[in-house]
């Protein structure tokens, strides 16, 4: 549990670092072919679908298991690597927000991808399952 928050906390700075490396080093505001912003929506919606399908298959589930055997290891697995997974996504929809900046875009483009990974990954912290009550 302490590892999971240390991995959440720590990919939430570096979002934070992201934006502020998107906007140190990124070099203005270019013209931008519109197409590739619609990619990048695409691709976004697809990313949080993924990361709800997999804390609905993955935690949600192993959480269940853990609460009535809590000694599982395979679900203790299963529950750690769900968290992984979901930072992960969350962290790939902010870099989304960086490379957009690096391509060009303005931080108006950028910040929803910023937000939507931090605010994702900020509410998606590690929950300790639940013993069943009989």
């Amino acid at each position: 549990m302490r590892t999971l928050r240390v991995v959440q906390w720590t990919l939430l700075g570096s979002i934070l670092l992201c934006g502020v490396a998107g906007e140190v080093l990124a070099h203005g505001s270019r013209g931008v072919d519109p197409s590739v912003s619609y990619f990048f929506s695409t691709a976004s919606v697809a990313i949080v679908g993924v990361i709800f399908v997999v804390r609905r298959t993955l935690v949600l589930r192993s959480a269940e298991n853990l609460a009535a055997h809590p000694d599982d290891g395979a679900s203790l697995s299963h529950w750690k690597n769900g968290y992984l997974a979901t930072y992960v996504l969350c962290e790939a929809l902010a870099l989304f927000g960086l490379i957009q900046r690096f391509m060009g875009f303005n931080l108006q483009q950028s910040l929803p991808y910023y937000l939507g990974g931090f605010v994702l990954l900020f509410f998606f912290g590690p929950r300790e399952p639940q013993s069943v009550s009989s």
